[in-house]
């Protein structure tokens, strides 16, 4: 197999997590962007970060990059690039496009230039004048970044955040990619409690369980990339059976997930169930006026409600001063905490160690990191 050019997107401020996730894959030469992790490797890698990626949002394949100031440049430009190794003769290609600080600032007209040129490709190597596209989807973006034309084609079809445990939501829910970055960010590791006191339909704990176990997110589901001619059927099968081998299905865990609402703790334990984590996460209805623990050294990781709709602030304020009262008990705990309010350092009481800019859907958040004492290390041997 050769080697290809792959992009794992990301959700602005994890960029460096899908990194991490993607060198930890064995995939070490990656370069970053913004929203963007670029990476060498073979086929079968198209298998494996999609069916194990955690936290990217998507792995496009790079067909190829140039300059573009002109349309002909553009037409030029992709007709050159090598489609036929990719597009079968019977592909379904549409087109989608953005433009951003860029002389070719009408996407629609890219759009359509690159579809076009694409034609014209196919045209030449399968000596036919129209084509039926009724075959699998190549779905193919065309994006200008400062007169830099970028050519991918999608590989997952919905986005990686799709993982199929979750087919009911609760208000404003978290994305899984979201979450399982946030809780990376974390000190936490399966040796440590881990507690999320509004819990909703319950993302962060059972994010938190399959990184644990070390379930791959994308063992269930289908990729858009499973139809292509180029990752066979057997490249799938390989990779799927490799991450099933992975899995630490025995591996104790002290998660906790608590809520007010007993609906969505219901839908929760439901999820837990679809995605295989049936006991290994305690559910338990409870205000966080009422949190307690006798544990020691917890991570607290939660997305508690931001009051961003109008007459909704004081609540969430008034939730915050809870918060800071309970979780300052915990003196051994560390707190983290995604919220767009811009007060909540002072309503909390305390300025956070660390703060990361993260967004949750189009709510531009920080994620506060309130940082506990270590645990002492376990006395061993050679200790004594």
């Amino acid at each position: 197999m050769s080697f290809i050019d792959l992009i794992a997107t990301a959700s602005f401020g994890i960029e460096s997590v899908v990194a991490r996730e993607l060198q930890a894959l064995g995939y070490t030469d990656t370069r970053t962007d913004t929203g963007r992790v670029h990476f060498r490797a073979d086929e079968k890698a198209i298998a494996v970060t999609n069916i194990r990626l955690r936290s990217a949002d998507r792995v496009l394949l790079r067909v190829g990059g140039f300059r573009a100031t002109t349309f002909d440049e553009l037409f030029e430009g992709t007709k050159a690039l090598d489609w036929d190794a990719w597009l079968p003769e019977n592909a379904e290609f549409p087109v989608n496009g953005k433009s951003v600080h860029s002389t070719l600032f009408s996407v629609s007209d890219c759009q359509a230039i690159v579809k076009k040129a694409i034609v014209e490709k196919m045209k030449s190597r399968y000596r036919r004048q129209w084509f039926a596209e009724d075959g699998p989807k190549y779905k193919i973006e065309v994006s200008l970044l400062k007169d830099e034309a970028t050519l991918t084609i999608d590989t997952s079809g919905a986005g990686l955040h799709k993982r199929g445990y979750r087919p009911l939501t609760a208000a404003a829910p978290l994305r899984e990619t979201l979450a399982a970055a946030m809780i990376q960010l974390s000190v936490w590791n399966p040796q440590r409690t881990l507690w999320d006191p509004f819990c909703g339909s319950g993302t962060i704990p059972i994010e938190a369980a399959l990184l644990a176990t070390n379930t791959a997110p994308g063992l269930n589901r289908e990729f858009a990339a499973q139809r292509w001619h180029r990752v066979p059927k057997s490249l799938w099968n390989q990779a799927r059976e490799e991450a099933r081998a992975l899995v630490v299905s025995d591996q104790p865990l002290q998660i906790i997930a608590t809520d007010i609402d007993p609906e969505v703790l219901s839908m929760a334990r439901y999820h837990a169930k679809l995605a295989g984590l049936e006991g290994k996460i305690h559910f338990q209805q409870a205000d966080v006026a009422d949190l307690q623990s006798s544990r020691k050294y917890g991570v607290i990781i939660c997305n508690p409600p931001y009051g961003e709709r109008l007459g909704e602030q004081r609540e969430a304020e008034a939730l915050y001063g809870v918060m800071k009262k309970r979780f300052h008990l915990l003196d051994t705990w560390s707190f983290y905490v995604l919220t767009s309010h811009p007060r909540f350092e002072w309503i909390f009481g305390r300025k956070a160690e660390r703060r990361r800019k993260l967004y949750n859907g189009k709510i531009e958040c920080q994620f506060y990191q309130y940082l506990g004492p270590r645990p002492p290390r376990p006395k061993g041997p050679s200790a004594e």
